[in-house]
């Protein structure tokens, strides 16, 4: 019996892991996440605005056991990518091929003051308190922020401060209450080209939101509630929601596989690292374009590469099916707050540049997301 190794139980583990389990029914399939939940993190957005609770959006990992997957729910702490050894919670799994899932992690903590001054949009609790900062503010400024420049979800901030907007709206309140949005980046979604970025940044100014881009956070005052970036900008919030600095998990900084950015260099069709059957997806990669920048962290990508990877571990092991490629296509929803969302879309691989298309806000597009979302979670 051959055995296949997931680490990480986000979309691409989690896909990779049910893939896996229907191509192989008589292999080992290992699913290894540390979290007891499965977080559908595009709805995190609802959460910030109240419109979801934290158990709406997430499922307990432990029912992939239902469909014949070995769920371990502990860190992983060791990757030997040489032999295809991974050790997890006190135990040693030989694997035949590891699929690396594990994500970035979220790393507040290297701005100095961001952590203590503000609300984590990425987290389930940072979220939750920002639902609840919204439903007693009257007045002041709320600061959304883009600590680094390079992200997953790339439309989640410019999303969330549009969805701010609207709730503010809806109680009444946003007159008395200034939004602001600090980015790190020159503009938004850069990688899908100017067209989309310039539509992306119209929409956001046409609530009522000012934009910054191009102000990197130095650090910040949590006494004070003031920002401090590196051009020598200050600027007070009385409500400060925002997007830290992502870094790969440590685990696999130590086990060799990343390279000089941090990040796993992986073959931009097949998803496979420098150590033969071990591949990495999703937001742990790095895939440069032609164009000088890599390609976005996001979900999307994450379940596509996951499901080139099954297929072809799958067409390794048994010789059935053919070998399938990441073609770099993929689609992102962007929610304006008033019940509409449009929808960036295209072939991120494509040459010389992306070739990306942005189509425009609509309550059409924003139903299509919700029951995107149910798809989702029904699966557990």
């Amino acid at each position: 019996m051959k055995t296949a190794v997931v680490l990480g139980g986000g979309v691409g583990g989690v896909v990779a892991a049910t893939r896996l389990r229907t191509l192989l029914p008589d292999s080992r399939i290992v699913l290894v996440e540390r979290e007891p939940f499965h977080l559908f993190q595009p709805s995190l957005l609802w959460l910030a605005v109240g419109w979801r609770r934290p158990d709406d959006i997430r499922r307990p990992i432990e029912r992939l056991k239902r469909k014949g997957i070995e769920v371990v729910t502990a860190d992983v702490t060791a990757i030997d990518a040489e032999t295809r050894k991974v050790t997890a919670g006190g135990n040693i799994f030989s694997a035949d091929a590891i699929v690396v899932a594990l994500g970035a992690d979220l790393a507040p903590d290297s701005i100095p003051g961001l952590a203590l001054s503000g609300h984590n949009l990425y987290t389930i609790e940072g979220a939750s308190a920002i639902s609840s900062a919204l439903e007693t503010i009257r007045s002041g400024r709320i600061v959304v922020l883009t600590a680094a420049p390079a992200y997953k979800c790339p439309a989640a901030p410019y999303e969330a401060a549009m969805l701010i907007d609207g709730a503010l709206r809806k109680r009444g309140v946003r007159s008395a209450v200034d939004i602001a949005m600090f980015a790190a980046e020159p503009g938004p979604m850069g990688v899908a080209g100017p067209a989309v970025s310039l539509a992306v940044r119209q929409m956001v100014e046409s609530k009522g939101v000012t934009y910054h881009p191009g102000h990197q956070v130095a650090s910040v005052d949590p006494g004070a509630r003031r920002l401090v970036f590196a051009n020598g900008v200050t600027a007070d919030f009385d409500l400060l929601v925002y997007v830290p600095p992502h870094r790969a998990p440590a685990v696999v900084r130590e086990a060799h596989l990343t390279n000089e950015a941090g990040w796993i260099p992986v073959d931009r069709g097949t998803l496979e690292t420098k150590f033969p059957a071990v591949y990495a997806i999703g937001d742990v990669t790095t895939i440069p374009l032609t164009m000088g920048k890599p390609l976005p962290k996001a979900g999307v990508f994450a379940h596509a590469q996951a499901d080139v990877v099954a297929a072809n571990i799958a067409h390794a092991w048994t010789g059935s099916g053919t070998r399938r490629v990441f073609d770099g296509n993929g689609q992102c929803f962007i929610e304006t707050g008033d019940g509409r969302a449009g929808m960036g879309y295209g072939d991120f691989y494509g040459e010389p540049v992306p070739q990306v298309k942005m189509r425009g806000p609509s309550r059409l597009g924003h139903w299509a997301k919700v029951f995107f979302e149910k798809r989702w979670l029904a699966r557990f």
